[in-house]
């Protein structure tokens, strides 16, 4: 039985992706985190708001009331200048929807001709993890929709009972592995990374782990001095799992990381050299990175 009632907390929807997962995609972006990234370059997403009402005084366009203890957003009068982001103590937003699986639904058969999978992220999605359960369920029973494949973008951080019940309902996970030795990941998230190896090896035995995604931070992240053992760790992955480099860049990083170091195409280059000499294949990085080693001038 499926609950098309269930409710989700959406940050966005963006209804065209190539980078996130396989093919075209649409991209559910949920509200809510329990890391804490010194990195995140979505801040606003990590805390859910609790209506305390200091955005409303900034907002220009009174875009924001509060009503009955509860700051509403009216969309239409919004011009996302984000101050109220900038005034909340929780670096939260209030321009949060509150979508039922249905309506969701509904917003995907709209643009069902576009789409060959949905991914949802955050955030963390698995937060939201019965939610999602009913969205995959719906998606799969549609007969407007079950061509779609239904993608996680995650942190890792889920319980192996947590990947348990959704597997049915799967086709593929992006894992991010931000940093190898457990204090290095403490330093960066305020969690330590067990729960991420588990998901890793849970996910590639069941055959829906798509990617394990790697965060490249100039003297903070130890994945390239820990190479000899990530390389090792990452070639026992089937072959079909990818490997991606992400690189640190200041967008949107709010805090002490903005005076840390961005990662520069040479670094980005010289990590992915080394990992396929361990691995024996492909590592994707991202593609401005990519054009530029080939030479390729942005038009």
């Amino acid at each position: 039985m499926i609950n098309l009632d269930k409710k989700g907390f959406i940050h966005k929807i963006i209804y065209f992706s190539c980078v996130d997962g396989p093919g075209s995609r649409a991209v559910i972006f949920l509200q809510g985190c329990n890391y804490n990234c010194k990195t995140c370059h979505n801040p606003q997403t990590i805390n859910l708001c609790n209506d305390c009402a200091q955005c409303v005084a900034v907002c220009p366009q009174q875009a924001l009331k509060l009503i009955s203890g509860k700051v509403k957003w009216d969309k239409s009068l919004c011009i996302a200048c984000d101050q109220c982001i900038d005034a909340c103590p929780l670096q939260s937003s209030p321009k949060i929807n509150s979508y039922s699986v249905q309506q969701v639904i509904s917003l995907l058969i709209n643009k069902q001709m576009f789409l060959s999978g949905i991914t949802v992220s955050g955030g963390e999605a698995t937060l939201q993890l019965a939610f999602v359960i009913q969205l995959f369920k719906a998606i799969k029973s549609s007969t407007l929709l079950s061509h779609l494949t239904c993608f996680i973008d995650s942190n890792g951080s889920l319980s192996t009972r947590g990947w348990q019940r959704i597997m049915p309902y799967l086709d593929g996970v992006m894992i991010d592995l931000k940093a190898w030795k457990n204090e290095t990941h403490f330093g960066l998230v305020g969690r330590k990374n067990n729960r991420v190896f588990k998901s890793i090896e849970q996910l590639e035995k069941e055959g829906k782990l798509y990617e394990v995604r790697l965060l490249y931070i100039p003297d903070k992240t130890d994945l390239l001095t820990e190479i000899d053992a990530l390389g090792i760790y990452l070639k026992n992955l089937k072959s079909e799992v990818k490997i991606r480099i992400n690189a640190f860049q200041h967008a949107g990083v709010v805090g002490e990381a903005l005076k840390w170091n961005s990662a520069t195409q040479s670094q980005i280059q010289l990590f992915k050299q080394k990992l396929e000499s361990y691995i024996g294949r492909e590592v994707y990085i991202p593609t401005l990175y990519e054009n530029m080693a080939k030479g390729i001038s942005k038009i």
